[in-house]
C-alpha cells in the first residue's frame, strides 16, 4: 500500500506498527470504530494491516501476543503509519529505523502516534515545531527530552499531517473524529452507538492527568486553588502558611479542607505530587536519581530515598530497574 495521492480516494490505508509491548487498549480502540464505519456503511472505507519490525509476532504491554501481517517496509506504506508504543520507547532510537520513518514521511503519509509514539515520532525528529500529546504519565519527560515540541494536554492532536493520541480508549475518540472527517456525522454518531461510546470527546477535551483537587469541579476552589500551586512549586516546596495565605485562608482551615476532602493532611498531598512526579522521572527518563530528587523538592538524597521508600515500597533505584517495562516483559 503506498500513500494515496488525492483526497477523491474512498479508502483511507492504515499501516498500524506495533511495536514490543505496545498499547493493546489503545489498538483495539482505534480499529474498532473503522472496523464499525465499514459494516454500518456496508462498503469499504477503512483497511489496516498490522505490522512489526522484523514481520513476527509482537507482545504488547498486557501480554498479549499478536501475529501480524508482515514488517515494516518504508517503501510499501498506507495512508496513516500508525506507531503504537507504551512502555520505553527510548528503544526505538536506531538509525536505521529513524531513516524509514522519514522516508514515509517525506512520501506524504499521515504519521500517527499511539500513547508513547510521540516519543518515538520525536527522537526522529518528526514532531519539531508542532503540536503533540503522550500519557500524561509520560509529560514530564517528554517535554524535557522535546523543548521544541509543543505538547499539549489533550486527548488528541492534528497537526497537519501528525496525528498523537495520549493511548486507551482515546484512541476511540481519534477513530470516530476521523470518521466524522471523512464521512460526516450521521455514520460517525452510528459507529459511537455500535461501538457503546456514545459521547465522542472531541481532541481538545483535558486528559485530567492531574491530582483529584485540580479536576473535580465539586471540590471547594480553595483547595483547588492550593492544589494548583503545589504543583506549580514542586522543586523548591512552600511552607503550608504560605501556601494558605497564597489561597486567602488560614492554615488550620486549608487542613480541614484537604482532611475532609482527601482524607490526607496539606503536607502529605504535597509529598504525593512530588514523589509522584518523581516516580514518572526515574522510570522515563536517564536523568541521575540524585539529579531528580533535587527537582522535586529533596535537599537530601537520602531523605528522597525514605521518603520514596515508604510510599512505593522500592527505593529509587530499584524503582527504576523494574518500572521500565511490565514485568512480564522482561
Amino acid at each position: 500500500m503506498r500513500a494515496r495521492q488525492s483526497l477523491s480516494s474512498t479508502l483511507l490505508t492504515l499501516d498500524v506498527l506495533l511495536l514490543p509491548a505496545f498499547n493493546s487498549a489503545a489498538c483495539h480502540a482505534l480499529i474498532d470504530p473503522l472496523r464499525a464505519a465499514n459494516y454500518l456503511d456496508g462498503s469499504m472505507r477503512y483497511q489496516w494491516r498490522f505490522l512489526s519490525l522484523d514481520g513476527e509476532a509482537v507482545t504488547a504491554s498486557n501480554g498479549l501476543t499478536v501475529n501480524v501481517d508482515g514488517a515494516f517496509d518504508a517503501t510499501d506504506h498506507g495512508d496513516w503509519l500508525v506507531v503504537n508504543a507504551s512502555w520505553a520507547p527510548e528503544r526505538f532510537q536506531q538509525r536505521v529505523f529513524q531513516q524509514r520513518l522519514r522516508r514515509v514521511a517525506r512520501d506524504g503519509a499521515t504519521l500517527v502516534a499511539l500513547d508513547t509514539g510521540a516519543f518515538v515520532l520525536a527522537f526522529a525528529g518528526l514532531l519539531d515545531g508542532q503540536q503533540a500529546c503522550v500519557h500524561p504519565e509520560h509529560g514530564d519527560a517528554f517535554r524535557e527530552l522535546f523543548p521544541s515540541v509543543e505538547l499539549r494536554d489533550q486527548l488528541y492532536t492534528r497537526d497537519g499531517l501528525r496525528v498523537c493520541c495520549c493511548g486507551g480508549m482515546a484512541a476511540a475518540d481519534l477513530a470516530i473524529d476521523t470518521v466524522r472527517r471523512d464521512w460526516g456525522s450521521e455514520l460517525a454518531e452510528a459507529v459511537s452507538r455500535y461501538v457503546f461510546h456514545p459521547v465522542a470527546r472531541p481532541g481538545q477535551t483535558a486528559q485530567q492527568g492531574e491530582p483529584i483537587a485540580l479536576v473535580d469541579g465539586s471540590l471547594p476552589p480553595t483547595l483547588r486553588d492550593a492544589a494548583l500551586l503545589m504543583t506549580r512549586n514542586i522543586e523548591e516546596p512552600l511552607a503550608m502558611a504560605d501556601v494558605a495565605r497564597y489561597v486567602g485562608c488560614s492554615q488550620r482551615q486549608l487542613e480541614r479542607l484537604f482532611h475532609r476532602h482527601t482524607g490526607l493532611t496539606p503536607v502529605r498531598f504535597y509529598l504525593g505530587l512530588r514523589l509522584e512526579r518523581a516516580r514518572a522521572l526515574l522510570t522515563q527518563t536517564a536523568r541521575s536519581v540524585a539529579d531528580i530528587g533535587t527537582e522535586c523538592g529533596f535537599a537530601r538524597s537520602d531523605a528522597f530515598a525514605r521518603a520514596y521508600r515508604k510510599q512505593f515500597g522500592l527505593s529509587p533505584r530499584e524503582h527504576r530497574h523494574i518500572g521500565r517495562v511490565p514485568f512480564q516483559l522482561r
